[in-house]
């Protein structure tokens, strides 16, 4: 059961300092605001007043001219940025006392400079709050203002209709940079600031601010703020025409939409294209299933299995086995990892996709001609939409003395069939550790070398410490901030020379596994002769839609990023399916909000949504709520005690904003609180679930009441113990 021993851990970013600074600052708005209703400002800045005592003003500009201007400045920027009324007032009468251009260069700067001062205000006082409390939306957000926050902005300032005070603090919340902000609604406002400048030259003949804010006048205020969207459509237009220019576009098409690769990304398109009666041809040249079927998940889990068992008879003696032997036949066990390939085959097969009305078209590479032209075996088919799923390949870096080892990495690892004595695993992310544990669990002698100071690094700390320790316990030579420089064979003897905090350092090994990322397939097609773009790290670059520079050419899976998982391509493959085909009428954005994954060592590790070293990178208020799984009854009874389940929340709020779980079968406990952030259900909710016992996904229950105990309502239950001893 769950214990009262776990406790909540708040992580604060804001100092004492910055809340006093919060105050002071509160404090000098408040008397600043104050001190304009006590002296009756907001009286002189009526219509009526300022058409009164126009004369008086105008006679006062003519003796001293420079204390009025300046004035008149400092003024203005005192309103605005206290978001104050009667700034339309004052423009009216920087018109009349300054007249035209004077009056628009006072007014301009003024409104401006006061605008950033208010935004920079809140920035400061509300910034902070708005991103802890509203963390997801805030992300979104800003990933909105990052990429067209300035014309956003523009747009707003051209239409008066939208209040200037509510676009500063609004705007102050983001992340717009200050220099943003300011350039763009200095030319933003200027058009309306001219206009209502402009009235105030004719002051003495409007007889209310309704001869100036009429119904006409906003119309065309409004009208004009459409003018930025008018713009930015024809930009886009002239984009796109550009992006084709040189191309001819067929007449007709042979499908509505030709896949390059059958990989996750690639089938799934292609069957839902198939689904929706589209007439759809995918093109693979190697194997149907791409890398995950044949190269990658299938096989690694096989052998993860196999490598389980083994482990499993060497600890035979803690399930009360007093001999247990094994003996590997490591080749019968990588042809155990190929039935599991075979066996899965059929699911990804061409005859299964054939009798779903897709068009295969294997062992025939592709060459796209043009934005609606695929070439295959000597054919050119036309087509309406091309969806890019080439996935990646391992990427082999340009060390000295590489190639001469003859490396292994995950596409030709499954071919060996003698097991390497000595395997040196360089890499300590997913693929590394997965592999070097495996080995080592049958019987080789392994060395896992990580330039980085710890293995598994986009994990917490914790999670690579515990799993560091199980590396050690399973005779892993874990050497981290090691960095491989140099291949050799010296006597027929297979060296690496790394760098190291103690100087270099020389590993023997007979084999070698590269396993330090992966690098996207876009090469060999046409795709740079086309000119489809690609992004800095050389995936294809595509939009929220998953669209290229040519708005028919989808990209989604390893080949476009941002993240490389199967159930990552999957997912991008309905939205490129359904924006190729129905974009016209409605596009989806993609939607990665609430992205899973799992590292399959043992214990595995498994994690959605943040966890603590990225909520401190985002100066994200967090509270961490931890179960261990030694706790847990049905972890006990399996001997599977090591790990724990831990879980991100705002203080004192039992929203989810990421979990991460170490232990036996975490990849399918998590699925548990995949489901409640997607649908933005609390640890209350899963409280109030039931399950099943004695059963691992009970610890998904008892997180949850480690959450409720350490967020008890004290004062309220204390109310309840006096009832209580009163009822007695």
């Amino acid at each position: 059961m769950g214990s009262d021993g776990n406790k909540k851990i708040i992580k604060s970013k804001q100092s004492s300092g910055g809340g006093f600074g919060k105050i002071a600052v509160i404090a000098l708005v408040a008397l600043a605001a104050a001190a304009f209703f006590k002296m009756g400002l907001h009286h002189e800045l009526s219509f009526e007043s300022i058409k009164e005592r126009q004369a008086e003003f105008q006679a006062l500009y003519a003796q001293k001219p420079m204390l009025v201007a300046c004035s008149f400045f400092l003024l203005y920027v005192v309103v605005a940025a206290l978001s104050l009324p009667g700034a339309a007032l004052l423009t009216l009468l920087g018109g009349a006392l300054f007249g035209l251009y004077k009056g628009l260069l006072l007014v301009s700067f003024a409104s401006s400079i006061g605008a950033t001062l208010s935004f920079l205000a809140s920035r400061f006082l509300f910034q902070d709050f708005v991103k802890n409390k509203f963390s997801e939306q805030y992300k979104k957000i800003n990933a909105g203002i990052e990429k067209e926050g300035a014309f956003y902005l523009f747009t707003l300032r051209l239409i008066p209709v939208v209040p200037f005070f509510v676009i500063n603090l609004g705007m102050g919340l983001t992340k717009m940079k200050t220099v943003v902000f300011y350039l763009v609604s200095q030319l933003g406002m200027l058009a309306g600031t001219a206009a209502f400048v402009n009235a105030g030259t004719q002051l003495s003949q409007i007889d209310s601010m309704a001869g100036i804010i009429s119904p006409k006048v906003l119309l065309s205020f409004a009208i004009l703020g459409v003018l930025p969207l008018i713009l930015k459509f024809i930009i886009n237009s002239r984009q796109q025409k550009k992006a084709y220019k040189g191309f001819k576009k067929p007449k007709k098409f042979d499908y509505n939409m030709v896949v390059i690769g059958a990989g996750s990304g690639g089938l799934v398109t292609a069957y839902i294209a198939a689904a929706v009666k589209a007439k759809v041809a995918l093109i693979e040249k190697h194997k149907m299933g791409g890398d995950c079927l044949n190269t990658g998940c299938v096989p690694s889990k096989a052998l993860i299995r196999s490598a389980k068992f083994a482990k499993d008879v060497q600890v035979s003696k803690k399930y009360g086995f007093k001999l247990a032997a094994q003996e590997n036949d490591f080749s019968a066990i990588m042809e155990r990892v190929q039935g599991a390939v075979k066996a899965i085959e059929p699911h990804d097969s061409v005859e299964r996709y054939s009798s779903l009305g897709v068009e295969v078209l294997q062992g025939h590479p592709a060459k796209m001609l043009s934005p609606w032209e695929v070439e295959v075996n000597g054919k050119i088919l036309t087509t309406k939409n091309i969806v890019i799923a080439s996935g990646a390949r391992p990427f082999i870096p340009p060390i000295p003395g590489l190639d001469a080892v003859k490396p292994l990495h995950s596409d030709n690892l499954w071919e060996i069939r003698e097991q390497p004595k000595r395997l040196l695993v360089l890499g300590g992310g997913p693929i590394g550790s997965e592999m070097a544990q495996s080995f080592a669990r049958l019987g080789c002698e392994v060395t896992q070398v990580e330039a980085n100071d710890r293995i598994m690094r986009m994990e917490d700390t914790d999670v690579s410490d515990l799993i560091t320790k199980k590396f050690e316990d399973d005779g892993i030579k874990v050497l981290t901030n090691h960095k491989a420089k140099e291949f050799k064979i010296e006597g027929g003897v297979k060296k690496v020379i790394c760098d190291s905090p103690n100087g270099d350092v020389t590993i023997e090994f007979d084999e070698v596994l590269m396993a330090i990322g992966r690098r996207a397939n876009v090469d060999g097609f046409g795709l740079k002769e086309v000119g489809v773009e690609l992004t800095p790290r050389g995936t294809v670059k595509v939009d929220e839609y998953l669209r290229t520079n040519f708005h028919n050419i989808f990209a989604v899976g390893d080949v476009a990023g941002p993240y490389q998982f199967t159930h990552t391509a999957s997912h991008q493959a309905w939205y490129a399916a359904v924006n190729g085909l129905f974009g016209k009428f409605k596009k989806f954005k993609a939607d990665y909000r609430v992205i899973p994954w799992c590292t399959y060592v043992d214990p595995e590790v498994a994690r959605v949504g943040i966890n603590e070293q990225e909520a401190e990178a985002q100066g994200i208020d967090y509270e961490v709520t931890k179960y261990e799984m030694h706790e847990l009854d049905r972890a006990i009874t399996d001997s599977a005690t090591d790990g724990f389940i831990k879980v991100i929340t705002p203080p004192g709020k039992d929203k989810i904003l990421g979990v991460t779980i170490v232990g036996s079968r975490a990849g399918d406990l998590l699925a548990e609180y995949v489901l409640a952030m997607k649908y933005n259900l609390g640890l209350n909710k899963i409280l109030g679930t039931i399950h099943t016992y004695p059963t691992y996904a009970e610890a998904n229950k008892y997180v949850a009441g480690n959450w409720k105990r350490a967020n008890k309502p004290d004062k309220l239950l204390g109310y309840v113990e006096k009832l209580h001893k009163f009822m007695r």
